[in-house]
């Protein structure tokens, strides 16, 4: 038998990943369809009575095998992948959704769950019984329960589609990203950090090539960009970021977008709303197409005027060094370093070496200690990658379950930073089942010997991610289907960018960052600089990012374009978008909308949950201490703790006592000042 399939004798059942190869997984995968398949038969075929316990919580139960197969199986599609792996990833896509749509259209399933429904407030239910029993009714009928006849099977058609279609977007994007590297000669290093030319000396050796190599890699790419010298070094490198899944041929995502879009119409419209974005909001804080649009609007015109300030700045600074012409993309970051070199004498280079990615992991660590009482201890387990290693997370005596962090990039691993999961967190038939959680980030890594070292931002990024993982570790409710992250999509990233904050407070910093050769701690002149600093560019990125949202907002709003492409020109003309900026994800490599719908129409939820961060973290500030007891207490049960146990605004209002405006977060981007 398959490890996949045997019981785990593993340290905290982790997987075995010693014992599982490739081929394990197909006939893995055939077993465990099948049994959840019996599952669900013996659930809708059963002659009792639906009650909670034989309909919901079987359901709960009725796919553990196909979860834990799966857990395993798309973690490595996405951080460790390799050809044999992609090719079954493309064969399970259309599997996996006919199966979800099998279970979906059920019609004697969903009869059990309806009749549930209709008599739920007479079933003694506890609250988070109720929850779960009307989130699972909610998720049938959008999955199309009440349809019938040719509609059923039409909508079964599209779901299998687009499952085909967002793993193949993917893994386009990941083979542009994968086959492009730019060889530098030993001139082409001049003004580059030399934690930079470390880097890129590693990614050569990664590729087994000599001497020095920049990949699409953002740790990598960034900061060449704003570093280089090279003009026409940094339009070729920002050409091919910009490209990803655009450059003709098998790889270009354009017809696989068209197709994605009309077929998420066509399945909006068969479930009875006007727009895919008026289906896949309805269930989300924000609710409405005009609330997200509200939003992105009330943020854009401050962010765009403070862009086009610093758009004359730099052009100023690049007809200084003898350049004419007009300030491109491939401009703005080497020259917005120097402007904020001249503006705070700050430079990101100085600063760097106190960012050692070792300390900052301690950080984030010591954080939850000091918020939550969490411990971590190292694990010495069988892992996926050699670069990826795990820790025990603890409170008191008590496990809580495991973290895996991997963060440094190489060509199997997809671009970004994510968190995920191995087992979610329950307690269902009285069992405390403790999640595995995984942080995935895409580093530098440094040359053999010498230490990781990250940007301010690179540290933001990995607080950001261990805020999910957080999440997902101090979930204590008892069904997984509301455990940790799953949640409202745009509530799911406030637990990530709130946590964020604590990395800059100022005992933290003091603590840990510490120069990687010397051991000194972070200076306090260096540290006001880096805090005065702190909003520079924020025009820039509020700009980059709420174009983005905005795209995917129109292309889920109105009619389906023709041409994608040209209708995202259209929005960004619409805006007035400044012509030295471009959006953060271009729709070709957009993967948070296209790779599958988790954000489509969603990408807006950052912002959205950056109000109530900015709000939530002042929660703190107004206490005089970022770590107060009483407020990390409430913290923790209402926010990281309940998972989707109520809706988040309750939960958020439990918490803060009032849901907060959009001014806390003007404030927090330094936009809400005056030119």
């Amino acid at each position: 038998m398959t490890a996949l399939l045997s019981d785990w004798d593993t340290p905290f059942e982790l997987p075995p990943f010693d014992r599982i190869e490739t081929a394990d997984f197909a006939p893995a995968f055939d077993v465990a369809f099948a049994e959840a398949r019996a599952n669900i038969s013996a659930i809708a075929d059963n002659p009792a009575a639906p009650t909670f316990a034989n309909t919901i919580e079987a359901l709960e139960q009725a796919d553990a095998t196909l979860d834990r197969v799966g857990g395993v199986f798309f973690n490595l599609a996405s951080a460790h992948t390799s050809p044999e792996i992609q090719a079954l990833q493309r064969d399970l896509a259309p599997r996996f959704a006919a199966f979800r749509s099998e279970v979906m259209l059920n019609s004697a399933l969903f009869r059990r769950v309806d009749d549930l429904m209709r008599d739920r407030a007479k079933l003694g239910l506890s609250a988070e019984q109720d929850r779960v029993l009307e989130l699972t009714h909610r998720m049938f009928v959008r999955a199309g329960a009440r349809l019938e006849g040719a509609d059923r099977e039409r909508l079964a058609e599209i779901m299998g589609r687009l499952a085909t279609l967002g793993t193949a977007f993917s893994q386009n994007v990941l083979s542009d990203e994968s086959n492009w590297s730019m060889a530098l000669a030993e001139a082409d290093l001049d003004g580059l950090p030399q934690d930079l030319i470390d880097a890129a000396a590693a990614a050569a050796a990664e590729l087994g090539q000599e001497g020095h190599v920049i990949t699409t890699s953002r740790s990598l790419i960034m900061p060449f960009l704003a570093a280089s010298q090279r003009r026409d070094l940094r339009e070729q490198a920002f050409a091919a970021w910009t490209s990803r899944g655009a450059r003709g041929g098998e790889t270009d995502n354009g017809a696989i977008v068209a197709e994605t879009l009309a077929l998420r119409k066509e399945r909006a419209a068969l479930l009875g709303y006007d727009s895919f974005a008026a289906f896949k909001l309805e269930p989300e804080m924000a609710a409405r197409p005009d609330a997200v649009h509200d939003l992105l609007s009330a943020v854009w015109t401050p962010a765009r005027d403070a862009a086009l300030r610093d758009a004359e700045a730099l052009t100023e600074l690049m007809q200084a060094d003898g350049i004419n012409d007009a300030l491109a993309p491939w401009d703005w970051a080497y020259y917005a370093e120097k402007l904020r070199q001249q503006t705070f004498d700050f430079d990101a280079a100085e600063v760097k070496p106190y960012f050692q990615l070792d300390a900052m992991i301690e950080a984030a660590f010591d954080v939850a200690a000091r918020l939550f009482g969490l411990n971590f201890r190292p694990l010495d387990v069988p892992l996926y990658h050699p670069d990826a290693r795990a820790w025990e997370v603890r409170d008191g005596d008590r496990h809580m379950g495991v973290f895996i962090g991997d963060y440094f990039a190489r060509p199997s691993k997809r671009s970004g930073a994510w968190c995920s999961r191995f087992r979610d967190q329950s307690r269902i038939d009285g069992q405390d089942v403790r999640p595995i959680v995984l942080n995935v980030c895409n580093f530098a890594k440094p040359p053999a010997g010498k230490p990781a070292l990250l940007t301010y931002d690179d540290a933001r990024t990995l607080f950001h991610e261990f805020g999910h993982a957080l999440h997902g570790l101090l979930s204590d409710v008892t069904y997984a289907s509301i455990s940790g992250t799953s949640v409202a999509r745009d509530f799911v990233e406030l637990p990530s960018q709130l946590y964020e904050h604590w990395l800059s407070v100022p005992d933290i910093l003091k603590t840990y960052a510490r120069h990687a050769e010397t051991g000194e701690a972070l200076p306090d002149a260096l540290l006001a600089k880096l805090e005065a600093a702190e909003n520079f560019g924020q025009g820039f990125a509020t700009v980059e990012y709420v174009a983005s949202a905005m795209v995917d907002l129109a292309f889920h709003s109105g009619p389906v374009p023709q041409d994608p492409m040209a209708r995202q020109r259209e929005v960004l003309a619409e805006l007035g978008m400044p012509d030295a900026i471009v959006m953060r994800h271009a729709t070709p490599h957009f993967q948070h909308v296209f790779s599958g719908d988790g954000y489509s129409s969603g990408y807006y939820s950052y912002m959205w949950s950056e109000v109530m961060d900015a709000d939530a973290f002042a929660a703190f500030e107004e206490t005089g201490d970022p770590f107060d007891p009483a407020m990390a207490a409430k913290l923790r049960q209402h926010i990281y703790s309940a998972g989707g146990s109520r809706e988040a605004s309750e939960l958020y209002t439990a918490f803060r006592g009032a849901m907060p405006g959009v001014e806390a977060l003007l404030r927090q981007r330094g936009l809400d000042r005056a030119a």
